[in-house]
């Protein structure tokens, strides 16, 4: 585990830094550290191996103060990753992954077997190891300054915006690998970014800053969900916070549950017959546990006449939607695929309610303006081609 308590840094003529940070995070966990510039981000990050050290306060590593360490101990137990790879060009790919290893004095034996092990896992072949970092790409670069990192088997990372000098492609490519590499080893990684994608996508928590403050420490969902101010929310970015309201907003809260259904031993005259009554045009169909089997619509009991069988020889299979799904489903179903409405079950398969295209759209409108009182429909909008 890692504590800040009552961290702050203070330079020279009361310039603050970082003031007042308070959080602790488990060990095994991604922790990322975001804000826009000159918010703290970074300053924290390098207080955790002293390669600043805080004017007052405590960071504690598994119970321990990190001022009561050696600082070069301390730096040996923790690995390092920043931007520009930082790789000793004339040394090989070799010798720079086994850089601390070698001053740990591990024999030649476990370095060699540590090297080859890691390159093989970022998908690089073990021939890289005898090439000089000139010889390799900036994304090949980047994965080897990842391994030398881990190659001490260190049980904390730190990673200053790694991948912030890469294109898009080997950006998202390495984020993978990271994270991938982060969870079979179970590495505690803190992470700094100012990308938000960057943070939402490998986090399992979230240190906001501002100004030198922690503005909110929590899940990448608990952030989405509920942001803490205004602050967060712009750095959240309003489509995201869309995007995350339809997500966690489930089936359950727009579903209609008085539904219509006939059971599948029931007449088709009988099925008619509720139909009229209701003022509907199709029925799902379900047994006597509420199961939902499939559905019949008024042009299948017109083609079979007067003819009075069962409905359950006539009804067609229901496509459904379960009711754990979220309304961001919903929509791509209704929106996306073109269906008209969908019948929602439960885990026993049991017909509980149904999403309509009414409702997705209200759902919409509320994820969009339903917050926002000042928004007023303009009259003016809606016209026609008889204005002549």
């Amino acid at each position: 585990m890692i504590e800040f308590n009552n961290i702050s840094k203070i330079y020279p003529g009361n310039k603050v830094a970082v003031k007042d940070i308070n959080m602790s995070f488990d060990s095994g966990e991604f922790v990322v550290f975001i804000g826009t510039s000159g918010s703290g981000k970074t300053t924290c990050m390098r207080m955790i191996n002293r390669m600043i050290n805080p004017t007052s306060g405590e960071i504690l590593i598994d119970g321990k103060n990190i001022m009561d360490m050696n600082e070069v101990d301390l730096r040996r137990q923790i690995g390092y990753v920043i931007q520009q790879v930082g790789l000793m060009p004339h040394m090989t790919v070799y010798e720079n992954i086994v850089m601390v290893p070698k001053l740990l004095k591990w024999d030649k034996d476990k370095q060699r077997e540590i090297a080859e092990r890691l390159i093989k896992r970022v998908d690089l072949p073990v021939s890289f190891l005898d090439r000089y970092p000139q010889e390799l790409s900036g994304g090949q670069q980047q994965r080897i300054g990842v391994i030398r990192a881990l190659a001490a088997d260190q049980k904390i990372i730190l990673m200053d915006e790694p991948f912030g000098a890469l294109d898009p492609i080997t950006r998202a490519s390495l984020q993978k690998l990271i994270k991938k590499l982060q969870k079979e080893m179970g590495k505690t990684i803190v992470f700094v970014t100012h990308d938000m994608d960057e943070a939402l996508s490998l986090a399992d928590k979230i240190a906001i800053l501002d100004k030198g403050r922690l503005v909110q420490f929590d899940t990448p969902d608990g952030i989405l969900a509920n942001p803490k101010n205004e602050f967060v929310e712009k750095l959240v970015g309003e489509e995201r916070l869309n995007e995350a309201r339809s997500s966690y907003q489930s089936v359950k809260d727009i579903m209609f549950k008085n539904i219509i259904s006939a059971r599948e031993d029931m007449t088709v005259h009988e099925a008619i017959k509720i139909m009229s009554k209701n003022r509907v045009d199709m029925l799902f169909i379900v047994d006597e546990q509420d199961v939902l089997h499939g559905l019949v619509d008024i042009f299948d009991l017109e083609r079979v006449g007067r003819k009075n069988i069962k409905v359950q020889e006539i009804m067609k299979d229901a496509d459904y939607i379960l009711d754990s799904a979220s309304v961001r489903d919903a929509i791509y179903s209704i929106t996306n695929l073109g269906y008209k409405n969908l019948p929602v079950v439960d885990s026993d398969s049991k017909l509980v309610g149904l999403v309509t295209r009414a409702a997705v759209v209200d759902a919409i409108y509320e994820n969009l303006w339903g917050s926002d009182e000042n928004f007023k429909f303009d009259e003016d909008l809606l016209q026609t081609t008889d204005d002549e």
